[in-house]
């Protein structure tokens, strides 16, 4: 059987801003996209029209770096500067 990969696995550290949208970590990278999902569709931000693109509350725009808009894309790697 093949083991899991450790690395993708392994607890990052949360940033403060990122905290206030998907809780206090350490948590896996995965969890933190899952949580990050769970917390834009609860509140309504997928763009309605491109449903690529997040529509960033006060909370979001200071993990996307004030972007008002990203798409889902962009929106992992302005992610992955909030772990560490």
């Amino acid at each position: 059987m093949a083991k899991a990969n450790s690395a993708f696995m392994k607890p990052l550290n949360v940033s403060d801003e990122l905290a206030a949208v998907v809780g206090k970590g350490p948590m896996p990278r995965s969890e933190v996209v899952s949580k990050l999902w769970i917390y834009i569709k609860k509140n309504g931000l997928q763009d309605s029209q491109n449903k690529r693109n997040i529509n960033a509350d006060a909370a979001l725009k200071k993990v996307f770096g004030g972007k008002a808009t990203v798409n889902m894309f962009e929106m992992t790697s302005l992610v992955s500067k909030h772990l560490s």
